[in-house]
C-alpha cells in the first residue's frame, strides 16, 4: 500500500490529452536523442543526456536512472549521475522487495502510485533517509518521474535533485517530466535487450544464447562441431525423491547444480541441459582450444567436481544432509548442434552419435560403481594419468568399448 500523502509531498497526475508546445529549453531535445545522443548502451546514453539537459539550462545536481531486469540473481540497476561523476549501482533479486532501502525509497511510492513524487527538501527527511543525504548535499527539492515503458510490471523510475534556491519551479517539473519522457523508449529498448540476454544466458547459456540472438532459429538449422563431451548425473535421488520432504529434494538438487555448473563455466564449458538430475555439457573447440585442449578442459572440470563434492559431503555430513555422489562420463566426437523440435517450439541443443556414447559411458559408471568414466577417444587426447577399466559392453553399441577412469 502506498504511504499516505504528506504536506511534504505532492503528486502529479497526468492532466493534459495534447501537451503545448515545447519550451525552449526542451526545442531540439527529440532530435539530439535521435541522431546524436550515444546508443550503444545505458551508460554512455544516461550520463549524455544529463549533461544534455544541464546544457539546456536545467538546474540539475543529480540525477538517477532506475531500471528492473529479469534476471535470477539481479534485481536492475541504479544509474546516478552528477557533474563530477557518474557510477551503477547493481541490486541483488533476492530480498529487495522487503529491503529497507527499499521500503523507504520514493522508488516504492512511484512504483505503488504510478504517479510523480515530489518532496521540497527545507526540512529533515527521516522516512527517506536518502533524501536526508541528498540534503545534507545541498539539495532543496527532488522529483522522480515514473517512465511510461510498455511494461510497467519492473520499476522505471527517474529522478532529479537540484540545488537551487528556493527548489525546482513548476515549468521544471513539467519540463522535465517531458524529457523523462523523451528518453524513456530509448531505455526501455536497452532493458528489453538485456532482458532478453539475460534470460537466453540463464535458460540455454551464453555461446546458444548468442546464437538464438543472431537469428539462428530456424528449425534444423544446425551445425557440426567438434566437441568434449561431459555427461553427470546424481546418484541416489530416485529413492531421496521418495523417501525425503520436497524441501529436502530441492536442496539437495540445487546444491549438486550450484557445484556442477561452478566448475563446468570455470573451465570454459556450457551447460546445455538439465535432464532432471543429470547435466548435459559441452566443452567445445574453437580457434584457440584444439580437441586435445577441449578434452583437458573437461578432465579438470571433472577432479575438480570430485574435489568439491568431497569438500561439500564433509560439510552435508555434519549437517545430517544427503551427500551429493555423482556417475559422470567424458566423450569427444563431432555433434550436431543447433535447433529441433516443432515448429513453434525449439530446442537448441546437441546430438549424435558422440552424445548417445556418452549417455550410455555414464550408464556403465553407474554399474562399475566409478565417479569418471572416459572412452578411449577421449583417453587418447587426455595428458592425464587414467586408470584402464578393459573393454566392456554399452547398451546399443555393437562393439565392446574400452574405457578408463581417473587414476
Amino acid at each position: 500500500m502506498a504511504r499516505p500523502a504528506s504536506s511534504e509531498d505532492t503528486r502529479v497526475q497526468e492532466s493534459f490529452v495534447q501537451p503545448p508546445d515545447d519550451p525552449i529549453r526542451l526545442d531540439g531535445l527529440a532530435r539530439w536523442l535521435v541522431d546524436r545522443a550515444p546508443h550503444d548502451s545505458v551508460d554512455h546514453l544516461f550520463p549524455e543526456f544529463c549533461r544534455e539537459v544541464v546544457r539546456r539550462g536545467f538546474p540539475i545536481f543529480r540525477a538517477t536512472l532506475g531500471l528492473e531486469v529479469l534476471h535470477p540473481e539481479v534485481s536492475g540497476w541504479l544509474h546516478v549521475w552528477t557533474d563530477e561523476a557518474t557510477s551503477v549501482r547493481e541490486s541483488n533479486r533476492a530480498g529487495i522487495s522487503r529491503s529497507a532501502s527499499y521500503l523507504s525509497s520514493p522508488t516504492r511510492i512511484v512504483d505503488e502510485t504510478e504517479a510523480v513524487f515530489r518532496r521540497r527538501l527545507d526540512g529533515p527527511c527521516p522516512d527517506m533517509p536518502v533524501l536526508d543525504e541528498l540534503r545534507d548535499l545541498g539539495c532543496t527539492d527532488y522529483v522522480m518521474f515514473p517512465l511510461p515503458f510498455l511494461d510497467r510490471t519492473r520499476t522505471a523510475v527517474g529522478s532529479f535533485a537540484t540545488q537551487q534556491a528556493g527548489g525546482f519551479t513548476d515549468e521544471d517539473i513539467d519540463e522535465l517530466e517531458r524529457a523523462a519522457r523523451l528518453l524513456s523508449p530509448y531505455a526501455e529498448r536497452h532493458v528489453l535487450r538485456r532482458i532478453a540476454v539475460d534470460l537466453l544466458d540463464t535458460y540455454v547459456g551464453p555461446r546458444t544464447g548468442q546464437r538464438i540472438i543472431e537469428g539462428r532459429v530456424e528449425r534444423g538449422q544446425v551445425e557440426l562441431i567438434e566437441a568434449a563431451l561431459w555427461f553427470a548425473d546424481l546418484r541416489g535421488f530416485t529413492r531421496l525423491s521418495e523417501e525425503a520432504p520436497l524441501g529436502e529434494v530441492l536442496g539437495t538438487l540445487n546444491a549438486a547444480f550450484d557445484i556442477l555448473v561452478e566448475v563446468i563455466e570455470a573451465h570454459g564449458g556450457e551447460v546445455l541441459k538439465f535432464i532432471g538430475d543429470a547435466v548435459l555439457a559441452i566443452f567445445p573447440t574453437g580457434p584457440t582450444r584444439d580437441q586435445g585442449a577441449a578434452c583437458c578442459d573437461a578432465i579438470r572440470a571433472a577432479e575438480a567436481l570430485c574435489r568439491r563434492t568431497d569438500s561439500a559431503n564433509r560439510e552435508r555430513e555434519a549437517s545430517g544432509l544427503h551427500p551429493l555422489t555423482f556417475a559422470m562420463a567424458l566423450h569427444v566426437g563431432t555433434v550436431a548442434y543447433g535447433n529441433m523440435g516443432a515448429p513453434h517450439r525449439l530446442d537448441f541443443t546437441v546430438i549424435g552419435p558422440a552424445v548417445n556414447r556418452a549417455s550410455r559411458l555414464q550408464e556403465l559408471a553407474k554399474r562399475l560403481g566409478r565417479r569418471v568414466v572416459l572412452s578411449d577417444a577421449f583417453a587418447e587426447n587426455s595428458e592425464t594419468r587414467l586408470l584402464d577399466l578393459g573393454c566392456h559392453e554399452l547398451r546399443d553399441v555393437q562393439e565392446p568399448q574400452r574405457v578408463f577412469s581417473l587414476g
